[in-house]
C-alpha cells in the first residue's frame, strides 16, 4: 500500500490511467457476452471538429451512464465515431488547395478528393485525442467514420432501396440554396433569424387599361421571374380583373391575373405576385395553374440572362437598380419598414436563396407515420418530454426531404443516365450498358447530404446490410444522449431510418441536454469572442473538476451558465476526497486486512453512516435511471462532503486515536468498506481522481472502473441509529451557530445543557458526549427535564424534542465583549451617516442608474438591521452587570 501524494495534482496521474484504460481493453465490449447489453451510439462529431463545451457536456453525460451501466453489470457499448461532414469539410479543403494556388475545378474530381483525404487523415484525428482528455470511455477499437466501406455500403444499399420502394424521386421542387457553398441545403439545414428589411409596395400595370394593382413584397429582384398575379376567387374587389393581363414591370411582358385560394383576402393588397422559380407556395400555385417557371439567378446569386439589363448584377446590387428604376417610372407606391425571418445557412451564414432545382428528394408522407406512431405509442421516451411534442410537430408537418448536394466530398449518388436515352439506373455500379444499347453513361456528380449517412448510424456503425453478431446483440440501442438542437437533423431521420431499415426503433429513450453557455447567458461562438476551450479548463483543473461542474445543477433539456468559479468549487470537491482519503490511509496499518463488518461490533455512528449510504445508492440509482444526473451527483457530493468527511471522519477520531484496539479496528474497516463505495458511486462522474484513490486502497488488484456498482445491504439500514445521530448533528450545529452569533473562539469551551422531553434520548445524550466534546468545545453535557435548573443568563436553541442551552458566563468576557461592540457600533454609525447623505442627495438619486440607487438603498437596510442586533446585544450584556 503507497501513500497519496500530500497535493492532489491531476496532472500527475490524468493522462497516465487514460493510456492504461486503453491498452488494458477497459472500453471493449463483447457481442458475444452473457451480460445485458446496454448501447449508447456517440453523436459523431464532425471530422473536421475541435473539441467545445457543447461536445464536453454531451460527452460527460454519456460518460456517466456507460460507466455506470459497465459497473451494474450490463455489457456495455460505447460506439465513437467522426462525420465526414460534407459541406465544412469541402469548404477547408478548397481553402488549403486555394492557398496553394490552384482551384477545385482546376484538380478535378479525383485529384480533388485525394486532398480531401489526405487533409481528413492530417487533421481529422484532432477531435478524437480531445475526447480522451475528459476521459470517454467508448470502445475506440470500433470505431467507425461515415465514409468507412462497410457504412458507405448501408449508406448506397438504403439510396437503392428507397428508390425501388418509390420513395426517391428527382424532380423540380423548390429548394434552400446557399450562393455560398453553392449547394442545396434541407430545411433543417437553415437557420431563420428575425431581422429587419422593407416590403416595396409596386404597381403592376393592367394591359389596356390606365388601372393597375399594388404588389407588396420583401424581394423586389425576385419581379425578373414573375409569371402570374394572383387573387383570391372570392375577393370582389378584383374578381373582374381575373383572365386579364398584367404588364410586368422592367420586363414589358404580359403575365396573367389568376384567381388561386392561396392568396389571403386580408393580408396586404390582396393581390400576389406568383414567381414559381423562387418560392415554394409559387411554385404550387404554378403546378395547378400550368405557369412557366423562370429561373433568374445563378448559383453565386447574381441575375442571369434571363433578367434582362439586371443580367450580371449581385442580387442585393440588382435590387437597389430594380427599386431605383421602378421610382423613376413611378411605379413605385411606397416602402414600409417591415421585421421578418430570414433563412441562413446553418454552416456559413450565408441568407439562403429560395430558388427552383432539379435534385433528389426522399418522399416523408410513408416514412414519417411509423416515427410518429413511436412517440404517440410510447415506445419513443423523449427526456424531458416537451421535446418529443417538438419530435412530433415536426414530423407531422414535414416535407419532402432534398437529399442531393453539390459536392465532391461525401457518398456519391449510385445514380447513372444514359445521355442518348435519357434513361436513368440506379445501381452500386456503373452499368456496361443501357437497355437501349448505348454506352455513353455517366454517373450523377452530386453527393448525398450528410444526414443521409448520420441517419443509419445506429445500425450502419454494428454491421448492417449484413447480420453481424454486434447488430443482432446491441441494436436497437438504449439511449441517445444528444443537444436539442439537432432533433430534426438528426433524431427524426434516425428514427425512421431505423424503423424502415430494420423494422425496430433506434434507441428506446433520447436524452436532450441542453446548450453552454457563457456566464451571461449568450450561446458561446466565434463573433462574441466567448467561447471557452475545455481543454484549457482540463489544464486549469483537471477533467474530473470540469466533468463534474458541467453536470452539477444541470436539469435534462436545460441550458446551463458556465462559471469558472463552479469549476474551483468542483476541484476543492476533489481535493477535499483528495485529503480524506489521504487521512484514512495514514490511519489504517501497512498490513490492513478487510473484515466482514456484520462481524464487528459496529457502534452507533458506524450504523448511521452506513445507513446513508443505503440512502444514497438507492437515491442514486432513481435519478440515473431517470437521467436526473445533476440530482444523482449532488447525492454522491453531499454524502462525500458532509456525512463522510465533515461528520464521520471527526467521529471516529477519538477512535482512531484512543487505546481502544478492537473499536480502532471497527473503525479501520468501516472507513475503508465506506470509502470504497463512495469511490465506486462517484467512479462514472469523476472517474481520474476515484481510480487513483483506488489504487492506493489496500487489498486492491483491479481496476476500479470494472468493478460492481455498490448495492443496498439491508443489514446496515438502521433506523435508530440514524435519529440518534441526526438528532446529536442538529445539536452540535445549534451550539456551533450560538458560539458563531457570540463570536466564541473554538478554544475557549464551556459546558452545554440539554433540557429533554423524553426520557429515551438521555442515554443517547450521554453516549454522545464525547463528540460535543469534540465537535462543539463543550467541557461535558448536562441533561436536564426541568427548564427552571437553566441559569437565565445562557442562549439557547429549541430543537425537535429538546432544547439546548449554553451559559453566557462560560463563553464570553462580558468587558471585552462591549468593548468590541462598541467599537462595531461605531463603525456601523459611520456607513449608515454616509449612506443617509448620499440617498438625500437628489442628484445623487436622480441621475444614478437605478440599479445602483436600489443597492445602495438595501446596504442601508441592512446595516440598519445590523446596528439592531449590537445595541440589543449591547443592552442585554449592560442588563447583566
Amino acid at each position: 500500500m503507497k501513500e497519496l501524494n500530500k497535493t492532489y495534482d491531476p496532472k500527475s496521474f490524468e493522462e497516465r490511467l487514460y493510456k492504461e484504460w486503453e491498452e488494458n481493453g477497459c472500453f471493449s465490449a463483447n457481442p458475444n457476452s452473457d451480460k445485458k447489453p446496454f448501447t449508447v451510439m456517440m453523436p459523431p462529431p464532425n471530422v473536421t471538429g475541435k473539441l467545445h463545451m457543447g461536445h464536453a457536456i454531451n460527452n460527460t453525460l454519456q460518460d456517466i451512464l456507460i460507466r455506470w451501466k459497465r459497473m451494474d453489470g450490463y455489457e456495455a457499448l460505447w460506439m465513437p465515431g467522426t462525420d465526414h461532414a460534407s459541406i465544412s469539410t469541402e469548404a477547408k479543403v478548397v481553402e488549403k488547395i486555394k492557398s496553394e494556388g490552384t482551384s477545385k475545378k482546376e484538380l478535378g474530381r479525383e485529384a480533388f478528393l485525394e486532398k480531401a483525404w489526405e487533409w481528413t487523415h492530417e487533421y481529422g484525428g484532432n477531435i478524437r485525442q480531445q475526447l480522451r482528455k475528459i476521459g470517454v470511455s467508448c470502445d475506440w477499437e470500433k470505431e467507425r467514420f461515415t465514409l468507412d466501406e462497410n457504412l458507405s455500403k448501408a449508406v448506397e444499399e438504403t439510396f437503392i432501396k428507397y428508390y425501388e420502394k418509390g420513395l426517391i424521386y428527382r424532380g423540380n421542387r423548390i429548394i434552400n440554396w446557399c450562393p455560398n457553398c453553392q449547394t442545396a441545403l434541407s430545411d433543417a439545414e437553415v437557420d431563420h433569424e428575425e431581422k429587419g428589411g422593407h416590403f416595396w409596395h409596386i404597381k403592376y400595370p393592367i394591359k389596356d387599361s390606365n388601372e393597375f394593382v399594388i404588389i407588396a413584397t420583401t424581394r423586389p429582384e425576385t419581379m425578373l421571374g414573375d409569371t402570374a398575379v394572383a387573387v383570391h376567387p372570392e375577393d370582389d374587389r378584383y374578381t373582374h380583373l381575373v383572365g386579364k393581363k398584367i404588364i410586368l414591370p422592367l420586363m414589358d411582358k404580359e403575365i396573367p391575373i389568376i384567381a388561386d385560394s392561396y392568396v389571403e383576402k386580408d393580408f396586404g393588397t390582396g393581390v400576389v405576385k406568383i414567381t414559381p422559380a423562387h418560392d415554394p407556395n409559387d411554385f404550387e400555385v404554378g403546378l395547378r395553374h400550368d405557369l412557366e417557371q423562370i429561373n433568374i439567378m445563378t448559383k453565386d446569386a447574381h441575375i442571369n440572362d434571363l433578367g434582362g439589363k439586371y443580367a450580371g448584377m449581385e442580387r442585393y446590387e440588382a435590387r437597389k437598380a430594380i427599386i431605383k428604376d421602378l421610382e423613376e417610372l413611378g411605379l413605385l407606391d411606397h416602402i414600409e419598414d417591415h421585421t421578418h425571418n430570414v433563412g441562413q445557412c446553418e454552416r456559413c451564414g450565408t441568407t439562403v436563396e429560395p430558388i427552383i432545382s432539379r435534385q433528389w428528394f426522399v418522399k416523408m408522407k410513408d416514412l414519417a407515420k411509423p416515427a410518429l406512431d413511436a412517440y404517440r405509442d410510447g415506445s419513443l421516451n423523449f427526456v424531458p418530454d416537451r421535446f418529443g411534442k417538438v419530435y412530433a410537430n415536426w414530423l407531422e408537418n414535414i416535407r419532402d426531404w432534398c437529399i442531393s448536394r453539390q459536392l465532391w466530398w461525401g457518398h456519391r449518388l449510385p445514380v447513372y443516365y444514359c445521355k442518348d436515352c435519357d434513361n436513368i439506373m440506379v445501381q452500386s455500379e456503373k452499368p456496361n450498358k443501357c437497355k437501349c444499347g448505348s454506352e455513353n453513361i455517366f454517373q450523377d456528380p452530386d453527393t448525398l447530404d450528410t444526414w443521409f449517412s448520420s441517419a443509419l448510424w445506429p445500425f450502419s456503425t454494428l454491421g448492417w446490410p449484413e447480420e453481424t453478431d454486434m447488430l443482432k446483440y446491441f441494436y436497437p440501442t438504449d439511449v441517445l444522449i444528444t443537444g436539442y438542437d439537432i432533433i430534426f437533423f438528426w433524431v427524426v431521420r434516425m428514427v425512421f431510418s431505423g424503423i424502415e431499415a430494420t423494422g425496430q426503433i433506434p434507441f428506446k429513450d433520447v436524452f436532450m441536454n441542453g446548450l453552454v453557455r457563457d456566464a451571461e447567458g449568450r450561446k458561446m461562438s466565434k463573433s462574441l469572442g466567448n467561447g471557452i476551450d475545455p481543454l484549457d479548463i482540463i489544464d486549469q483543473y483537471g477533467a474530473d473538476a470540469l466533468r463534474f461542474s458541467l453536470i452539477t445543477g444541470n436539469t435534462p433539456g436545460n441550458d446551463m451558465r458556465f462559471y469558472n468559479e463552479r469549476v474551483e468549487s468542483c476541484r476543492n470537491f476533489a481535493n477535499k476526497l483528495w485529503n480524506a482519503s489521504r487521512f484514512v490511509l495514514m490511519n489504517i496499518p501497512e498490513d490492513f486486512k478487510a473484515k466482514e463488518l456484520n462481524d464487528m461490533e459496529l457502534k452507533e455512528e458506524d450504523f448511521w453512516i452506513l445507513s446513508e449510504l443505503n440512502k444514497v445508492i438507492d437515491q442514486m440509482n432513481h435519478n440515473l435511471d431517470k437521467y436526473e444526473i445533476g440530482l444523482a451527483a449532488k447525492s454522491i457530493n453531499d454524502f462525500i462532503w458532509d456525512n463522510y468527511c465533515d461528520w464521520y471522519i471527526e467521529m471516529l477520531k477519538t477512535r482512531l486515536n484512543g487505546d481502544d484496539n478492537v473499536q480502532k479496528e471497527v473503525a479501520q474497516n468501516v472507513l475503508i468498506y465506506v470509502l470504497k463505495q463512495m469511490l465506486k458511486l462517484l467512479h462514472p462522474f469523476m472517474p481520474f481522481i476515484t481510480e487513483e484513490i483506488w489504487r492506493h486502497l489496500p487489498e486492491n488488484n483491479s481496476t476500479l472502473m470494472l468493478e460492481n456498482w455498490p448495492k443496498v445491504i439491508k443489514e446496515f439500514t438502521n433506523e435508530d441509529a440514524e435519529k440518534s445521530i441526526i438528532r446529536m448533528m442538529e445539536a452540535i450545529k445549534a451550539i456551533r451557530n450560538i458560539r458563531n452569533e457570540m463570536k466564541v473562539i473554538p478554544s475557549k469551551k464551556a459546558k452545554v445543557q440539554i433540557v429533554l422531553k423524553e426520557e429515551e434520548m438521555k442515554n443517547a445524550f450521554e453516549r454522545q458526549e464525547i463528540f460535543f466534546k469534540t465537535l462543539a468545545s463543550a467541557t461535558n453535557i448536562e441533561v436536564y427535564f426541568d427548564k427552571s435548573q437553566i441559569n437565565e443568563d445562557s442562549m439557547s436553541a429549541v430543537l425537535t424534542g429538546f432544547e439546548i442551552y449554553l451559559p453566557l458566563e462560560e463563553l464570553v468576557d462580558f468587558e471585552k465583549e462591549i468593548e468590541r461592540l462598541q467599537k462595531e457600533k461605531m463603525n456601523l454609525e459611520k456607513e449608515l451617516e454616509r449612506l443617509t447623505i448620499k440617498l438625500s442627495n437628489p442628484k445623487f438619486v436622480e441621475k444614478a442608474p437605478e440599479a445602483v440607487v436600489a443597492k445602495e438603498k438595501e446596504k442601508q437596510v441592512m446595516y440598519k438591521g445590523m446596528m439592531d442586533k449590537v445595541l440589543e446585544r449591547i443592552k442585554n450584556i449592560e442588563n447583566r452587570k
